[in-house]
């Protein structure tokens, strides 16, 4: 087995998954491994060494892996996006368009206070659907992004360009070409 040297060496390919012609990018082989997880934490948190951050949001669900990591790492506090009816609080709620239809991702309405500095997480960025779903969240509570972070960005699906005509930082360990 060849040595794993990059946090891409650690992501499995699984093969028409959840359907026919679908390049699934598994990061839970990422997660599993301690050297691994540690790579992909450390090389997430050192584009940031010395930037003010007040909050780190984690997309559901696999944001929100990294982002707890992170926001420990940071000493700061994290925030989840969840899918629509699974926060218990008094939420906002934003909607969005997948592939085939929409969704809604909310966020607990006092999760972020106007002026906080805010690093948006999550494992994958693929067409930037999400992510600009959490972004306008954020903002509409007076989050200031100060960057957003994945693993992985799939670039054939332009998500990163979305998040950049938004006027985003986007950081990315790795990248896969096709879907």
């Amino acid at each position: 087995m060849p040595k794993k040297t990059a946090v891409k060496d650690y992501i499995r390919t699984i093969v028409d998954f959840p359907h026919e012609g679908i390049m699934f990018r598994d990061v839970t082989t990422l997660f599993a491994d301690p050297r691994g997880f540690r790579m992909a934490i450390d090389q997430m948190l050192h584009p940031y060494a010395g930037e003010r951050i007040d909050k780190v949001v984690g997309l559901e669900a696999r944001g929100f892996i990294m982002g707890g990591a992170i926001a420990h790492q940071l000493s700061v506090g994290f925030v989840p996006i969840r899918k629509k009816g699974k926060l218990p609080g008094r939420t906002l709620s934003q909607d969005y368009k997948l592939e085939y239809g929409e969704a809604i991702v909310e966020i607990h309405e006092d999760a972020i206070q106007p002026g906080e500095k805010v690093l948006v997480v999550d494992d994958l960025l693929a067409t930037g659907g999400t992510a600009s779903a959490g972004i306008k969240l954020i903002e509409r509570l007076g989050g200031e992004i100060i960057s957003c972070a994945f693993i992985v960005d799939l670039p054939d699906l332009g998500g990163r360009k979305v998040l950049e005509d938004l006027g985003m930082d986007v950081h990315v360990l790795c990248e896969f070409d096709g879907e």
